[in-house]
């Protein structure tokens, strides 16, 4: 009996391990949980670097795509703004206070500054409001109204180079379809340089006005209904919540919008060169025109040109920096 005690004293119970075999035993499934640790956070660092590379095979053709059509070309410019660069002849070397000292004294550059200013407030003012008032008027949906805005959208379609062609005819002293109404009238639509700038904004309100609609439209079905509801709930009036609910709601659009308007119009060219030739007597020529014409007509010379751009794309970022500005402005407020 006493034999058999100290036997089973000496040997452990079943499932139970002894100091050092505890010791083997934890250590292997401690060992394989950090190896599978190791293998997991390998694999996940993989997956991202795949990820990423995929994301920049992704965006590669469009920063391509800038880098070709946007950052090339306007270091090109800054070069050339900046050096005697006569067309035929190439670059001359270095002459950079020279050449923006002879662009803003050339003898158009403020009369097309002046005219590019009124011609940006005119379309802007227009084509935002006519936006608008089109949006409004288009804002509920039906069979109607769906062909509305599809008839007042297509003009969209056409781009700008031939409907300037198109009202070139219309506006045609000889050939166009009210020549002989205008004659009688003794009235010409590109005649003086009010009736021009008047007969191009035309032009421009007619091709424009549906896409600033549609811009419009997007920004009024973004307004929750709830908010008309509880207006007329209130009582308010049409123009009360025109005025205190859809104007505010309706800020970031109109940003948008104007932005978009004010730098088009800024950097007008087709339509002017189309229709009026910058005539009668250069009334109608725009900044853009002035840089085509220093480049490749009369003088020839990129260096001036050039140092014209700048210029202009100093303006136009200002411009939209103090537009931006002004509405974040209103809008903290």
């Amino acid at each position: 009996m006493i034999a058999r005690l100290q036997g089973a004293r000496q040997r452990p119970a079943t499932g139970t391990l002894l100091p050092h075999q505890k010791g083997s035993s934890m250590s292997a499934p401690t060992a394989a949980i950090r190896a599978g640790a190791t293998r997991r956070t390998a694999g996940a660092s993989r997956a991202s670097r795949r990820k990423s590379w995929r994301g920049f095979g992704y965006a590669l053709p469009n920063a391509l795509f800038v880098i070709g059509l946007f950052v090339l070309p306007l270091l090109l410019v800054l070069q050339m703004s900046a050096s005697r660069w006569p067309l035929l002849s190439g670059n001359q070397g270095w002459n950079f206070p020279a050449n923006f000292t002879k662009a803003v004294t050339h003898r158009l550059f403020a009369d097309s500054v002046v005219f590019t200013l009124k011609y940006t407030l005119l379309a802007t003012v227009l084509l935002i409001l006519i936006g608008l008032g089109l949006g409004l008027l288009v804002q509920e949906s039906s069979r109607w109204k769906g062909f509305l805005r599809t008839s007042i959208l297509l003009p969209s379609a056409l781009g700008l180079a031939s409907a300037s062609l198109l009202f070139y005819v219309l506006y045609s002293p000889i050939a166009g379809p009210f020549a002989e109404t205008m004659q009688s009238l003794g009235i010409s639509f590109l005649g003086t340089p009010t009736m021009a700038l008047l007969s191009t904004t035309f032009l421009i309100v007619w091709r424009y006005a549906g896409f600033y609609m549609l811009l419009m439209l997007v920004g009024l079905q973004g307004i929750p209904s709830d908010v008309f509801e509880a207006a007329r709930t209130d009582g308010a009036s049409v123009w009360q919540t025109f005025r205190h609910i859809t104007l505010p709601l309706l800020k970031p659009t109109l940003a948008l919008t104007t932005v978009m308007c004010v730098t088009g119009s800024l950097l007008a060219f087709e339509q002017f060169y189309i229709l009026t030739k910058g005539g009668p007597d250069n009334s109608t020529i725009t900044v853009v025109q002035l840089i085509y014409s220093v480049a490749f007509q009369g003088q020839n010379d990129l260096g001036v040109a050039g140092a014209l751009s700048v210029i202009a794309l100093i303006a136009l970022v200002v411009i939209n920096a103090v537009q931006l500005r002004a509405f974040a402005k209103d809008k903290d407020e």
